[in-house]
């Protein structure tokens, strides 16, 4: 299999397009998702593609958008529903906490709800605290959704792929931030795996766990370390939060013995707590010292540049973080 040069928008355009070709079941909806392309450019082409039957521009109603993607899901089609901003998932919050993540569990099974909310997430952009959070842990908090971040265009494909296959409702969270940047991707079908971590840096000397816009932050933090300090870090990224994959994230702490977590969330509540809680709970004797959360403060992310930049983990503080605590 070949492999093209793509940017991480143009994986979510080819992820969709592979998932419709597939499977005529699989239909598009959103804000200006149709003919404008999406706001952040990511669904450019479908809607020439496949047609406005297919591909359709929906009100400014997050409601009206996830309510139509869960009758669709529950009468049999595989529905791509996009809410342009995660934030705005606040709207339509009842729907994800109450509705699709219990219809199967409330119905015997008699009902499915096979639907993919992809949904814009992330700061780093300026858009300022009502556009920039990143949400993952307000899905996290809910049983019977799966929770999805991929942090390259590689991932957005294979992983969008097997969201929208998946027999369970999907929350699939691309970084605003990461839209831009390009990397190889599998032509021809690509499907990944659903709660499976990925080693993307090996190292000896201590574990950080990121996901999203923290990993590449993360791996640029650890070869820092190597170059200036022979420190050798490895660096997992989990790229599903539920299911959980805790295997991989184990056996790189039982190896290196020092866990540190880095996340775009406020700290109160944070993903990182909970993987924190779970290898002190299991793996507290392979620890070589304590586990540590790099995260964004419990604050309203500001707009101001500078601001924003302080408050969401950078390289420079990944790195001076892991070495005040080595040293």
């Amino acid at each position: 299999m070949g492999m093209a040069q793509l940017t991480y928008r143009e994986a979510v355009a080819a992820g969709i397009a592979q998932e419709m070709e597939r499977d005529e079941t699989v239909a598009f909806i959103g804000e200006d998702v149709a003919r404008a392309g999406g706001v952040f450019k990511a669904t450019v082409g479908l809607f020439d593609k496949f047609g406005p039957k297919r591909v359709i521009d929906t009100p400014i109603s997050e409601q009206a958008i996830l309510g139509a993607a869960m009758g669709a899901a529950m009468t049999g089609m595989r529905p791509i529903a996009e809410i342009m901003f995660s934030d705005f998932l606040a709207v339509c919050w009842d729907f994800v906490a109450n509705e699709m993540s219990k219809s199967r569990y409330m119905s015997d099974g008699q009902l499915k709800c096979p639907l993919v909310v992809r949904t814009g997430n992330g700061g780093g952009s300026r858009f300022g605290a009502q556009h920039s959070q990143s949400i993952e842990n307000w899905a996290m908090a809910i049983p019977g959704i799966k929770v999805v971040a991929p942090s390259t265009p590689a991932d957005v494909k294979g992983l969008l792929a097997a969201s929208v296959r998946d027999e369970d409702p999907v929350i699939f969270f691309e970084h605003k931030s990461l839209y831009a940047i390009k990397g190889e991707v599998p032509e021809g079908e690509h499907v990944d795996t659903l709660g499976t971590a990925k080693v993307v840096r090996p190292g000896k000397d201590a574990t950080i766990v990121a996901l999203a816009l923290m990993v590449p932050r993360a791996v640029q933090a650890a070869d820092k370390l190597m170059t200036d300090h022979g420190i050798d870090v490895e660096v997992v990224d989990i790229r599903t939060l539920v299911p959980l994959d805790m295997k991989t994230i184990s056996n790189s702490v039982v190896k290196t013995g020092r866990l540190f977590t880095v996340e775009e969330n406020p700290r109160l509540c944070g993903w990182g707590a909970e993987i924190v809680s779970i290898v002190v709970d299991e793996l507290f004797w392979d620890l070589d010292g304590p586990a540590v959360r790099i995260t964004t403060p419990h604050i309203p992310l500001p707009a101001a540049d500078n601001l924003e930049d302080i408050t969401i983990p950078s390289v420079d503080r990944i790195y001076s973080k892991i070495l005040e605590v080595l040293r």
